[in-house]
């Protein structure tokens, strides 16, 4: 894997043959992460039946894949599977022959299929696989009652992206594919099921009156990665016309008063970028343990407790789920987008100053990861090489904010705000219920700003697409409510002992939680204060009673990095209260580095490992150096 430094032709000239394949080494017609192979044949609609076994923590599943051929004498196909035990495959009804292929280290396995017969080109074929999941399966959690509010009842949730969902189901797990979805789910009757998709209905299991049966169905084609499940005991309230939220009864309440601005978040994303095609937006408000703040699956997005704001997952309802990155190299289409819409959502509700705000912290943000992974390693790039490297290593701040960065700075350069939403607005539509590439996005660009091209070609894209580190450009941002965090941030990183008495509460009485946050991230771009100043900080500004939790992330990780050894349990606990990587993981390698507490780090993981989202154990055993392997065995 190399960062490439090549200018790129990037005309806009359909006729051209396609250069981003030469210039990354990336083959523009497969995915790196998937052994299912898209130009063959694609899958158009998925047909469920899934029986949750709380007691061996295994889903028994059938699924029946509507599948249609792209080449002529077609007759095999593989699937992408990871950890399945498959019993039978049948193609039309009749028996297929089927083998399991050599485990590959983050791929997982590939599914050859054999069928019993030759098809043409344009012909469907229906491939059903009966099978069953691991209890180790690495998209789903099992967690027991004790690890739930409620105590009395198990819960599962799933979390398929990026490349997980083919331990759950076999499919054609990449993003270039779209497919519908029907779903029938038994669960005990105890628990309520939900999924990313429209509920249809339920009836008592006719095979066992002790479990229901939830009907599900997706009529906007999605790609494999947005497929959810959660099951447990569920209650929901209504907090608009098209959302209800859902949680275990002791979170409800709080949860529907947290998230009942979602109609008024989604009434502005239909005014920036188009009408909501998916029907029903609900929420649901996870367990802690969720590795991520939030996951935009369509109809049902999952949130954590700390997830404060819910307008980027609302974003991606356009801008990742109704067009999306083809492959994983491409996720800035994704997530750059969405910051994009997000922070004009964030205009539109607040203020222009609220965005250029939020986008300094953004910047902050970028730096943070530039500078974790290393500012030459090719994972900053905007457009990374993952031939042969597991999506979850890339997975960093890098395609938010390089790719928001990108965005913003085309603005400054094509008109403005109004004039580039347009583009983003057209750029949606255009690629609607499509997967896309960088390419054909840049060729869109060129294509929509046709009498700009001058302004285009002046923007070093190889710089921008291609090479690591922080971006050739900085936006001049509007820092007006910078300001007062900077001035703040500079008086403590200047004061001598004698100067800590001028601190005052009002110092941060008035700045919003925003611009707390802000003050703090500033501290950590620094060297570490002395720990006279931040126990004076704690008793002038008592921020360990502060609930935020992105002020508390930063404030802990402040503490720990002055040495300031009664905070240590406290930065453990929020590392293991809740699973959200974006916390989780900072927090365990600052106490790592902390040597007096490096073996402490250590202890409190292992202990909470096995409570852990698989996706975040793995990332925290890699960042502390622990082999997971051995640790299992000791």
């Amino acid at each position: 894997m190399r960062a490439q430094r090549v200018p790129v032709d990037y005309r806009p000239c359909s006729a051209r043959r396609s250069s981003l394949s030469a210039v990354t080494g990336l083959n523009v017609m497969s995915d790196p992460c998937s052994f299912s192979s898209f130009t063959r044949c694609v899958t158009k609609h998925l047909n469920l039946h899934l029986h949750l076994d709380f007691d061996r923590h295994v889903i028994r599943g059938r699924v029946a894949l509507t599948v249609e051929v792209l080449e002529d004498r077609f007759s095999t196909l593989t699937l992408d599977s990871s950890d399945l035990s498959v019993v039978s495959v049948t193609a039309n009804g009749q028996p297929a022959r089927f083998s399991l292929g050599p485990k590959h280290s983050f791929k997982g396995t590939p599914l050859e299929i054999t069928l019993p017969f030759d098809l043409s080109r344009g012909q469907h074929v229906i491939v059903e696989v009966t099978y069953e999941t691991s209890p180790s399966a690495t998209a789903l959690q099992w967690l027991t009652p004790e690890q739930t509010a409620g105590k009395k009842h198990p819960y599962l949730f799933s979390q398929c992206q990026a490349h997980h969902c083919r331990s759950m189901i076999p499919c054609q797990d990449t993003p270039s594919i779209k497919h519908t979805y029907y779903a029938q789910v038994s669960v005990p009757k105890d628990l309520v099921t939900v999924m990313s998709a429209v509920r249809d209905g339920q009836e008592v299991d006719p095979q066992d009156s002790g479990r229901i049966i939830y009907r599900f169905r997706q009529t906007v084609p999605m790609p494999s990665y947005l497929i959810a499940i959660v099951a447990g005991a569920l209650e929901s309230r209504e907090i608009g016309p098209r959302s209800r939220v859902w949680s275990e009864k002791e979170f409800v309440d709080k949860a529907a008063f947290e998230f009942s601005e979602t109609e008024a978040m989604l009434k502005t994303a239909e005014e920036l970028a188009g009408p909501y095609v998916w029907g029903q937006y609900d929420v649901l408000v996870l367990p802690p343990s969720f590795p991520y703040g939030g996951m935009e699956n369509p109809c049902l997005t999952f949130a954590t407790p700390t997830l404060l704001v819910i307008a980027h997952e609302i974003s991606h309802s356009w801008t990742g789920n109704l067009v999306t990155n083809k492959t994983w190299e491409h996720f800035w289409l994704n997530e750059g987008h969405t910051v994009y819409l997000e922070r004009m959502i964030g205009r539109c509700l607040e203020s222009e100053q609220f965005r250029q705000f939020k986008a300094i912290g953004g910047w902050k943000d970028l730096q943070d990861s530039v500078n974790t992974f290393g500012a030459n390693n090719p994972l900053t790039n905007l457009v990374p090489s993952l031939q042969d490297v597991n999506p979850d290593d890339a997975f960093s701040s890098v395609p938010y904010e390089k790719g928001f960065a990108l965005l913003y700075h085309l603005e400054e350069q094509l008109g403005g705000p109004e004039v580039f939403m347009g583009f983003v607005k057209s750029y949606i539509q255009r690629f609607a219920y499509s997967s896309v590439t960088t390419e054909e996005w840049k060729n869109y660009l060129f294509a929509y700003f046709k009498d700009k091209v001058d302004i285009l070609n002046k923007v070093d894209w190889n710089a921008w697409m291609f090479t690591p580190g922080m971006p050739p450009v900085k936006p001049q941002y509007d820092t007006t409510m910078a300001d007062a965090c900077n001035a703040l941030s500079q008086r403590w990183l200047q004061a001598k002992d004698q100067d800590l008495n001028s601190f005052k509460q009002s110092d941060v009485k008035t700045l919003s939680s925003h611009q707390v946050i802000e003050f703090l991230s500033l501290l950590l771009q620094e060297d570490p204060l002395p720990l006279t100043h931040v126990k004076k900080m704690q008793e002038v500004y008592d921020l360990n009673a502060y609930m935020n939790a992105e002020i508390r992330f930063r404030w802990l990780r402040l503490c720990v990095r002055s040495r300031w050894e009664e905070v240590v349990p406290l930065a453990l606990k929020m590392a293991t209260d809740q699973g959200r990587m974006k916390f989780t993981r900072p927090l365990f390698r600052e106490v790592f580095n902390f040597e007096k507490f490096r073996d402490e780090a250590l202890r409190v993981f292992l202990a909470h490992r096995a409570g852990m989202h698989p996706v975040t154990s793995g990332l925290v055993s890699k960042d502390l150096k622990v082999d997971v392997s051995n640790a299992a065995s000791q």
